[in-house]
């Protein structure tokens, strides 16, 4: 897999977010050291957050993350 970090933004819970476009996978890590895998993520909203660099980390997650459609598994 091959994951593309976003750029750097300020959040009060994430600390940085990868993603893969192709299969909509995003890996997120927050600042408390919890990593969690998201797939079946919206590819359009992957898109979305890889060129937009004023897109709020937090709301982006919320929006398209926690979702019914996306699938979470915490990551070691």
């Amino acid at each position: 897999m091959s994951l593309r970090r976003t750029s750097s933004r300020t959040s009060t819970a994430v600390r940085n977010i990868s993603t893969d476009l192709i299969r909509g996978v995003a890996l997120v890590t927050f600042k408390n050291g919890n990593k969690y895998r998201y797939t079946n993520v919206s590819r359009r909203a992957i898109a979305n957050l890889q060129l937009n660099g004023n897109l709020s980390y937090g709301f982006w997650v919320n929006t398209n993350c926690l979702t019914d459609r996306a699938q979470c598994e915490r990551v070691a």
